[in-house]
């Protein structure tokens, strides 16, 4: 599962520098760069990342800066992600302290304060959220990863089959899901990923995995046959095995 990180700075330099640092780093994909809070809202909203990089000097408008916009945050999730302050100077490090920032980076920034910053991310106890949002348009609808049987790809737009029979669409491609579920979700074919939990029956003489829910039939290609193998090993290790 890839770390998520957004970036809030209206400086472009700045936000091409942390996107440049992070190309070179594994698991780590970027789920939005803003200079406008509301949009930085929805991104946070919609993709929850684990960190979250903003200049501290920066504000928009009289009323709205990057301290604002953290308590703003604290109405609408449970757990914040990890804040990163961007600044010049080391004037707001006591205010960035007061407010449970996770770290503050001098500007300009490089790589080696971005790797302490990451290193020390990595040491923290991640508690992992069971929870996912798909937004659509300005509707925020959050289900039970443990509830998701299946995902079948639809063009541009992945359909989500529920533990309770209902299907939710959500309007990012089956790629983009692929990155930030559990490992606990495979991608067995072009248009499938599937939920390990819910696996019943894995049949490679017909390519077909059967999913305890309706008993759905689900294919998979010799594209990602590999993952369907470690798929089967991952349930088989748990599982009383008997040869036939």
């Amino acid at each position: 599962m890839q770390n998520r990180y957004s970036i809030i700075d209206g400086s472009k330099s700045t936000i091409n520098k942390i996107h440049k640092f992070f190309e070179n780093t594994v698991n780590f994909v970027c789920v939005g760069s803003s200079d406008c809070y509301n949009k930085s809202l929805d991104t946070i909203l919609e993709f929850t990342p684990d960190i979250v990089f903003i200049d501290v000097d920066y504000s928009e408008g009289c009323s709205s800066n990057a301290f604002s916009f953290v308590n703003e945050l604290y109405k609408y999730v449970s757990e914040l992600p990890n804040i990163v302050a961007l600044s010049t100077s080391k004037d707001k490090a006591y205010d960035c302290m007061k407010n449970n920032f996770f770290d503050y980076i001098l500007k300009p920034v490089d790589d080696f304060e971005l790797r302490k910053s990451i290193a020390r991310l990595k040491l923290k106890p991640k508690q992992a959220s069971n929870k996912l949002c798909l937004k659509s348009y300005k509707d925020y609808r959050f289900i039970e990863m443990d509830e998701i049987l299946f995902l079948k790809a639809d063009n541009t737009s992945t359909d989500f089959f529920m533990s309770d029979g209902n299907t939710i669409s959500a309007y990012k491609t089956l790629k983009f899901f692929e990155g930030i579920l559990p490992e606990n979700f495979t991608r067995i074919h072009n248009s499938y990923i599937v939920n390990q939990n819910y696996v019943s029956r894995i049949h490679f003489g017909k390519s077909k995995c059967t999913i305890k829910q309706n008993s759905f039939a689900i294919p998979f290609s010799k594209t990602y046959k590999e993952n369907v193998i470690i798929l089967e090993k991952s349930i088989s290790k748990n599982a009383l095995l008997t040869l036939n």
